[in-house]
């Protein structure tokens, strides 16, 4: 069933009391708004009272623009990887600093914004799955149905079967991938760990924090520094395309093993821009795979799968079609060769998933278009 309109302020009072209580006590509370929204997109892949409404929040959070207001979501709500368990106090303070607030100017302006655009889309998750119709939650060859985070795509690759597996979530919830392939510029340089990007989420996600959220190390950053050092190309560029691999840091908890950090960003001269060309996007990942090829036998057990996000389609300026069909045409001929890779994407939007899951009828990626800010 589709969620009456006219539960918006039902469900904005739920996701107060949800930004109060965390996640963690979630399991229990009375939420029948988000109770009867989750149950209407059938969003859930666990079975604990509770579970069906994380997943919801977080599909809907994810269909948020990229930037401030899904980062302040996060924290907002505790869905931020390490914050779970943070006092509201802590979640509104963080929440704050993204916009570069006080706390109590968040609470009053930004955080009422933020937790009515998460309602909004909420209500929309809910109207595409009753237009959907039942049958939609249990389409063939879904993990968790069309509304859900985990599917997977049926492709052919030299005249074989392949099974794709695609994401629709942030990338610092992936779980049980060996490697996962993160952007970055020619310099190796992480982005701050409070920024939106892939590769800023997956900084954060690999830090030891403390219990009050505190960062008790860094590993990513440092490992990197390692890597450029040992191979003499401290402070300078490297060519588009090298890879870099690393340790997970504490997402090995999350069965993460190997982060191979892809050089595909020229950053601009002068400006807070980059330039990334397709082909640096495919020869990237093309040395990505054979860089697990090296690596896979030297872990117990070999590594065998890997996670691609749509590479160069945030800052880069690719759009995501034209990312895809880079990324693609690496990933293809390395399967044409006989590769067994498990191959995984991951990405934020629904259009970007609908381009994934129409690789097997073709991708024709248009033309790259430039980042404008």
């Amino acid at each position: 069933m589709a969620l009456p309109l006219s539960d918006d302020a039902a469900l904005l009072a739920e996701l107060k009391d949800v930004r109060r209580a965390g996640l963690i006590r979630l399991r229990g509370r009375a939420v029948p708004a988000l109770d009867a929204a989750a149950e209407a997109v059938a969003a859930a892949t666990g079975r604990t009272p509770g579970a069906a409404v994380e997943a919801l929040l977080r599909s809907a959070v994810a269909c948020l623009d990229a930037g401030t207001l899904r980062t302040a979501a996060e924290y907002t709500l505790g869905l931020a990887q390490g914050t779970r368990d943070w006092p509201a106090s802590s979640r509104r303070a963080r929440a704050a600093s993204v916009y570069g607030v006080s706390v109590e100017r968040f609470r009053k302006d930004q955080e009422v914004m933020v937790l009515g655009q998460v309602a909004e889309h909420i209500v929309r998750l809910t109207a595409d799955a009753s237009a959907a119709g039942p049958g939609a939650a249990a389409a063939d060859g879904d993990v968790t149905g069309r509304a859900g985070t985990h599917r997977v795509v049926d492709v052919r690759a030299a005249g074989r079967p392949v099974r794709l597996t695609l994401h629709v979530h942030p990338v610092d919830l992936l779980r049980d991938v060996d490697v996962v392939v993160c952007p970055s510029n020619v310099y190796f340089a992480l982005p701050e760990a409070y920024k939106s990007s892939v590769a800023a989420s997956l900084r954060r996600a690999a830090a030891v924090h403390g219990v009050t959220g505190e960062v008790l190390a860094d590993p990513l950053p440092a490992e990197l520094r390692e890597w450029t050092a040992r191979h003499g190309t401290s402070g300078r560029a490297v060519r588009p395309g090298t890879v870099a691999a690393t340790g997970a840091g504490a997402l090995t908890a999350q069965g993460i093993r190997r982060i191979y950090h892809a050089a595909i960003a020229v950053p601009r001269a002068g400006t807070n821009d980059y330039d990334v060309l397709s082909a640096d996007v495919t020869r990237a990942v093309s040395r990505a795979l054979a860089v697990l090829a090296e690596e896979h036998e030297h872990h117990v057990p070999a590594l065998r799968s890997v996670c691609f996000p749509l590479l160069g389609s945030g800052r880069g300026g690719l759009s995501y079609d034209v990312s895809l069909g880079a990324v693609w045409a690496a990933v293809e001929a390395e399967l044409a060769r006989g590769a067994s890779w498990d191959v995984h994407f991951v990405v934020r939007t629904p259009e970007a998933a609908a381009l994934v899951e129409r690789i097997p009828a073709g991708i024709r990626p248009a033309h790259a278009r430039r980042a404008t800010g």
